[in-house]
């Protein structure tokens, strides 16, 4: 569709009166979304504990009258706004928002409001996102605006940390909507000025050195994994990564040792690759285990006292780069809306559940 196609189409939607009356309902209900906010952000939702919030987005999915309500097989709260015309495999468009927040389950979560702002653990990430997620459902229900196509409404679960964006992953592989998905939006934090089209590529890599422990004097000499770990992660500091496309390498968790007195048997470290593309995040990989592979062998050729040292990585994440083409439809639709309300759409790059569908 040309691009004059496309601004004539999104003039003749705005000039719907039914839209219009959707642009009021908002205007007129903004404290009522807000409400719903500190009302939901109250319920604790730390990563893989999503279940009661879950269950509270399921009920309000039910009282704005979506169909097929449930919680699926990952956790995800689902509920259908369905066209007229849909059938068993008519085609979906999937309007997103993740439940999960970062903090841990002992965070306190209850809101409090100073002037027109809130504070709150997750009260923009994804607080925001949620509630732009209830207030479109509610618009349509108190609008009778018919869409063209089903809108599968997702409060889903794990998107943060080693959630691994589980709940997407479901959605677009066991579950029964996987097939007929033929867009994706997420709603993700605060703000309308900026658009993730671009998916930052991660991988997360759990290394772990082991090794026969002992006691730091009667056994002195023997292989220390946190010696040989920590010797792993400074030559791993000194890979050269390529600046173009922008690849980066972080050690954000370290674990080893039960006490001062005694030589480990392990010593565990957490890494996070990132970058925009595919391509060099799997060839940072290979090296960083190469390096890693490396140290050890060495490590174990120097020691003379008996004993091994083993190393093991396995994967605990893994985000796929991407990108919405240029000539795409949404991308197009975008432009097309940002002119015609005369916004000026920023867009990003980022780590979110749209990396899944981009």
């Amino acid at each position: 569709m040309s691009s004059a196609a496309n601004h004539q189409r999104i003039a003749e939607l705005a000039s719907d009166r039914a839209v219009h009356r959707a642009f009021a309902w908002f205007h007129l209900h903004e404290q009522q979304i807000r409400k719903w906010q500190l009302e939901f952000v109250a319920v604790p939702a730390p990563p893989f504990g999503e279940a009661e919030r879950a269950s509270w987005f399921s009920k309000k999915f039910v009282e704005f009258g979506l169909e097929d309500v449930r919680i699926d097989e990952a956790g995800n709260a689902l509920g259908e706004l369905r066209s007229a015309n849909s059938t068993q495999s008519s085609p979906i468009v999937l309007l997103s928002a993740h439940l999960d927040t970062v903090f841990p389950a002992e965070t306190e979560c209850m809101p409090h409001e100073e002037d027109t702002r809130i504070f709150c653990p997750g009260i923009c990430d994804n607080g925001a996102g949620l509630a732009a997620l209830l207030g479109i459902a509610a618009a349509f229900q108190a609008t009778t605006l018919a869409p063209q196509c089903t809108i599968l409404f997702a409060a889903n679960v794990g998107e943060e940390g080693a959630g691994d964006l589980r709940g997407m992953r479901h959605l677009f592989g066991a579950s029964p909507y996987a097939k007929r998905l033929a867009v994706a939006m997420a709603l993700e934090g605060a703000g309308d000025n900026t658009v993730v089209d671009r998916a930052l590529g991660s991988r997360r890599i759990r290394v772990t050195v082991t090794g026969p422990g002992g006691h730091s004097w009667a056994d002195a000499g023997r292989p220390n994994p946190i010696l040989a770990l920590s010797a792993g992660l400074l030559a791993i500091s000194r890979i050269h990564l390529p600046r173009t496309p922008r690849t980066t390498l972080n050690c954000g968790v370290i674990r080893g040792g039960t006490s001062v007195n005694s030589i480990p048997e392990s010593a565990m470290a957490d890494l996070d690759l990132r970058s925009s593309s595919a391509q060099q995040i799997e060839s940072a990989e290979l090296t960083l285990l190469n390096v890693l592979t490396d140290v050890i062998a060495e490590e174990n050729q120097q020691n003379t006292t008996g004993g091994e040292l083993r190393l093991h990585a396995e994967r605990i994440g893994d985000r796929a780069a991407g990108a919405l083409p240029a000539d795409s439809a949404l991308a197009a639709s975008l432009r097309a809306v940002d002119r015609h309300l005369g916004l000026v759409t920023d867009s990003r790059i980022g780590s979110t559940d749209a990396n899944l569908p981009l």
